[in-house]
């Protein structure tokens, strides 16, 4: 081999060894960019809203039917008529809740990223899905509730329902099951989160690719159906406080399962696993479509306007 030769492929190597370092660095995202906190938080909250709304809408009926489960006692029927009934007012929630988790979730994600080991992308994640969830639940939880005693037949209007409930209970009565929303709804934040960016991560070093819009609804369903099924009892829980209104038939968290376990069976920790995990699963599925998406498009808008923004510059 002449030098020449020998010099072009030292060449090539170096070149392709940099290209193999830039797409790992990508995977793990790791590229020192730029963090624009308020560009990232205003992304988070569009995509987060515009996934929280489309997911909502499509598969109320199957958290109308879970619901109506999860409360039947044995021998109750459950009631099919009205599987929409709540849905606007419960958007009006929905709407400002999931802006909230994603606009608070993507900056808190990319500064612990930034901070932690590669190693400990994991608990990164986790940890952002919990902050998340935590400034989520003011508004998530107040929505939860109405939708919920909605769906059971218990008012016929958000209107009246905030107002009955605030009559008859107090501002607190909005605020019904709140421990164990959180006890659910925290770790069930955290763990499809980080399910989820952990299979994105497994899956772009398996294809050497990004993710087209397909895989990354298919990696959603797969970390919705997984949490879904672990959260269940979790899940049943958080619906029998909240709807049990001033009737008070279970005292706290801990008087809820003793006495759902005494009176039903163990069993019934695990009512309505079927819909919960097909809701979640499927919704997972949208949710995490539509935000990959509607991420995407959001920044291919910005280098638009970061040039626009230059040529405005250059005019003045």
């Amino acid at each position: 081999m002449s030098s020449k030769d020998s010099i072009d492929a030292s060449k090539f190597k170096m070149s392709s060894q940099k290209d193999t370092d830039k797409f790992f660095m990508s995977i793990s995202e790791g590229e020192k960019k730029p963090f624009d906190f308020l560009r990232v938080l205003y992304d988070g909250c569009i995509a987060g809203g515009v996934a929280g709304v489309v997911v909502e809408t499509a598969l109320y009926p199957i958290d109308t039917i879970k619901t109506r489960l999860q409360v039947a006692r044995d021998g109750g029927k459950i009631v099919l008529k009205g599987l929409y009934s709540g849905l606007s007012g419960n958007i009006a929630g929905v709407l400002p809740a999931s802006a909230i988790f994603i606009g608070v979730y993507e900056p808190t994600k990319q500064q612990l990223l930034k901070s932690l080991p590669e190693n400990l992308s994991a608990v990164a994640h986790f940890a952002a899905g919990a902050i998340g969830g935590i400034a989520s639940s003011l508004v998530r939880v107040p929505t939860e509730v109405i939708k919920q005693r909605m769906q059971i037949g218990q008012f016929g209007s958000a209107p009246a329902a905030v107002r009955l409930i605030v009559a008859n209970e107090g501002f607190k009565g909005l605020y019904a099951g709140y421990g164990s929303f959180l006890l659910r709804d925290l770790p069930f934040d955290a763990i499809e989160l980080c399910i989820y960016e952990q299979l994105r991560i497994g899956y772009k070093l398996a294809a050497k690719r990004d993710l087209n819009d397909p895989e990354n609804a298919m990696l959603g369903a797969l970390a919705g159906a997984i949490t879904g099924a672990v959260t269940t009892p979790l899940d049943v829980i958080k619906t029998r406080l909240m709807v049990q209104g001033s009737q008070n038939h279970y005292k706290g968290i801990f008087d809820c399962v003793r006495t759902i376990v005494k009176e039903e069976g163990t069993h019934a920790l695990f009512k309505g696993i079927g819909p919960r995990v097909l809701w979640i699963g499927v919704g997972g599925s949208i949710f995490f479509g539509v935000l990959e998406k509607t991420k995407q498009i959001l920044a291919q808008r910005h280098p638009q306007a970061e040039a626009q923004k230059r040529v405005s510059s250059r005019h003045d």
